[in-house]
C-alpha cells in the first residue's frame, strides 16, 4: 500500500504564503502522477494542480501565476507552494498520486491539511 503524508498547512492572512509538502511511502514500484486537490466547506473537491514523474505540470485556472507545484522523485515528495494567498483559498488540502503497486495502478489519497487564509 501507499501511505502519502501531507503537513505544512494552518492560518495565513490574505497575500501570506504557505508551502505543502506531501511524502509517500510504502511499497511503491512507480509513482506516476502526483497532485494537489482541495475542497472546501459545502463543496466538491476539485483540482489544484498535478505534476507527472518527468515533470509536466497542470494548474486549475485559478491557481496559474499563484501557486507552484514541485516535486523531488528521489524522496517520493510533492511540494505545492501557494503565494499570494485569498481568503477562498480557504479548504482542505490534500495530496494525491498514482502509483504502480504490485504490478497494479491506483489512486491513493492522503489524509488533508487544513489552510486557512483570514481577510
Amino acid at each position: 500500500q501507499v501511505q502519502l503524508v501531507e503537513s505544512g498547512g494552518g492560518l495565513v492572512q490574505a497575500g501570506g504564503s504557505l508551502r505543502l509538502p506531501c511524502v509517500a511511502s510504502g511499497s511503491i514500484f512507480r509513482i506516476n502522477a502526483m497532485g494537489w486537490y482541495r475542497q472546501a466547506p459545502g463543496k466538491r473537491r476539485k483540482l489544484v494542480a498535478t505534476i507527472t514523474s518527468g515533470g509536466s505540470t497542470n494548474y486549475a485556472d485559478s491557481e496559474k501565476g499563484r501557486f507552484t507545484i514541485s516535486r523531488d522523485n528521489a524522496k517520493n515528495t510533492v511540494y505545492l507552494q501557494m503565494n499570494s494567498l485569498k481568503p477562498e483559498d480557504t479548504a482542505v488540502y490534500y495530496c494525491y498520486t498514482q502509483a504502480v503497486v504490485a504490478g497494479f495502478v491506483g489512486d491513493y489519497w492522503g489524509q488533508g491539511t487544513q489552510v486557512t487564509v483570514s481577510s
